[in-house]
């Protein structure tokens, strides 16, 4: 698509949420709205529009950090008893088709993780939502 040097084709090196949000307009796949977040505090400030993203039937969010290298993707966001915000995490390394959705969770591929510490205050980062409207 032009954006990278001609050695990347063949690599294995990673992409990250802007570049794979080029791969689905180039692609013709669901389309990719990016937001930028300066720093992992932000997330707290960016909860609505997450809530609202699934709430319109909006789907997986694609997220990509500098300091947090851990790769992830957002399935789902909701408050706890104590207005905690939780995120609902699948790890983008998951493959293959579960017995039941109870195995993805027992195996760590899937889990509800507190914003507070899923995500690196000293990492910014790129959120790809996706969506087929």
């Amino acid at each position: 698509m032009g954006d990278k040097p001609p050695g990347f084709r063949g690599s294995q090196s990673w992409i990250g949420c802007v570049e794979a949000s080029l791969c689905l307009a180039h692609f013709g796949g669901p389309k990719g709205r990016l937001c930028h977040v300066p720093r992992g505090t932000g997330l707290q400030g960016e909860l609505e529009r997450l809530y609202s993203h699934f709430s319109e039937g909006g789907g997986p969010v694609m997220v990509g950090g500098d300091a947090d290298a851990r790769a992830k993707a957002l399935l789902g966001v909701c408050l706890g008893p104590a207005k905690e915000a939780y995120v609902l995490v699948l790890d983008p390394h998951c493959w293959g088709a579960p017995a039941n959705p109870g195995e993805l969770q027992a195996a760590g591929w899937v889990s509800w993780q507190k914003v507070t510490t899923a995500f690196d205050s000293n990492s910014f980062y790129n959120l790809c939502l996706t969506s087929l409207h």
